[in-house]
């Protein structure tokens, strides 16, 4: 099938190369021609495991291009997947989507079918199909589709190759047996429905999930305050099928260009209609406050970071990305930097981004060791696996104060006992070998 997506961030590049992947012919587009140039060249634009192998595999099947209006004009499905970024009151910034509206009605040449897979509030879908028909330039008929994305930064490839479960929203029953042949190889569950239900399903999903993360959270708060191990309750819960264990890391919080942005709009949508979401108001604000822990835990041991070595592991919102759209980091560095402190970080792929923000202010290593040596204090806000890994031994021989704080809960605590230093956690107890110094 001949497909056009409109978008080449997250959701577009990946729904196109995938799309590509399963024998269609997908045209990606994009405004920014420095991107598709890179495109073109087999490099991709954003950072994802996995993405440019994929699109090696199928550049005979996959087109690159600012030209939209040939783009759009033969397609018979096009995707629309450009981003929805939130707005200051937390309402989701839809210009994007309807600018590309604009574009592809007064683009097609041909019956289609147009698919949002953008994440949009609902009732989106019913204004975008009014505003295609009152630009449409040709005599064609058109009909529009929700087609939420399920995928997550840094496992997109493999949540759209095999995802959990693909769901289409139409109200023209056509649309929605076109949609099934697009989707017709894929190996995954299928549901159709209305295309309100299906932009709610989205939101349901993502703010369920936040709501998981959150409550993780306070719980591990509580287990800090009353002894109890955060590890091992998450363990004891997950073992109920009706629960699951996904999602029930105990940490410094959810970031990135989802859960956050998600969470608000749902909860800004609902009040727009006088019926507040007060759970999901609470993952919010639980989510908000978590994101300065380690600077709360860190008071214990310095009444001020003036003057004092801060080594930062970890700059993303989590492992896999170089995304850095609402990391914990983005709160926490700027408090060190205003308090007086020197701080160096540490980041296998984030480093670039983090540096467009601070160019300056911060000293960015290329190893660990370099990041933690002659430090006061190690901050971990993400769990990379070279984090993970790495050898504990090493912060008391090179850091000037082996404390090391941790928002990802890193180690095993009964290695950490065997170690020489100071080590704080979420949800688990503190290992202090030395006297603590308030300084």
């Amino acid at each position: 099938m001949k497909i056009a997506v409109a978008g080449t961030g997250y959701v577009g590049l990946v729904t196109g190369v995938c799309l590509a992947e399963h024998n269609h012919s997908v045209t990606c587009v994009d405004i920014d021609d420095n991107k598709v140039a890179l495109m073109k060249a087999g490099i991709s634009p954003i950072f994802e495991p996995g993405l440019e192998k994929l699109m090696a595999n199928n550049m005979d099947r996959l087109t690159f291009t600012t030209d939209y209006k040939n783009a759009y004009k033969e397609a018979d499905v096009i995707f629309i997947g450009v981003g929805t970024p939130e707005k200051q009151d937390g309402s989701a910034n839809l210009s994007y989507v309807y600018g590309v509206t604009e574009q592809i009605a007064r683009s097609i040449e041909k019956d289609c079918v147009v698919v949002v897979k953008s994440t949009v509030p609902i009732g989106t879908n019913d204004k975008i199909e009014d505003l295609i028909k009152s630009n449409l330039v040709h005599d064609v008929n058109v009909a529009v589709a929700s087609n939420p994305e399920f995928l997550a930064q840094g496992t997109a490839v493999r949540d759209t190759l095999y995802p959990s479960r693909i769901v289409i929203g139409v109200e023209d029953e056509s649309a929605g047996e076109i949609l099934k042949q697009v989707y017709k190889s894929f190996d995954a569950p299928l549901m159709v429905t209305n295309r309100k239900s299906a932009e709610m399903i989205k939101y349901a999903s993502n703010d369920f999930l936040a709501l998981k993360i959150s409550f993780i959270n306070e719980i591990a708060n509580l287990c800090e305050i009353i002894g109890a191990n955060i590890e091992d309750v998450a363990l004891g819960m997950g073992y109920d099928n009706r629960i699951g264990d996904r999602f029930l890391n105990a940490g410094i919080g959810y970031g990135g260009s989802c859960f956050p942005k998600d969470t608000k709009a749902l909860h800004w949508l609902a009040n727009f209609h006088d019926n507040e979401l007060k759970t999901v108001k609470a993952a919010i604000d639980v989510n908000e406050n978590q994101k300065l822990k380690l600077i709360k835990k860190s008071r214990k041991y310095f009444d001020s970071f003036n003057g004092l070595n801060i080594a930062v592991l970890g700059l993303t919102f989590k492992p896999g990305t170089d995304d850095l759209r609402e990391a914990p980091t983005l709160v926490n560095i700027p408090i060190m930097l205003e308090d007086g402190a020197r701080v160096k970080a540490w980041d296998p792929v984030g480093v670039e981004n983090f540096k467009k923000r601070f160019p300056d202010e911060i000293t960015y290593c290329n190893t660990i060791e370099d990041t933690i040596t002659n430090a006061d204090v190690c901050f971990i806000f993400t769990e990379w696996d070279e984090v993970k890994g790495f050898d504990i031994s090493k912060y008391s021989k090179l850091m000037k104060k082996p404390i090391v704080i941790d928002g990802r809960n890193c180690y095993d605590l009964n290695r950490v006992k065997k170690a020489n230093m100071i080590y704080e956690s979420i949800g688990r107890e503190a290992v202090n070998s030395f006297e603590v110094i308030l300084i």
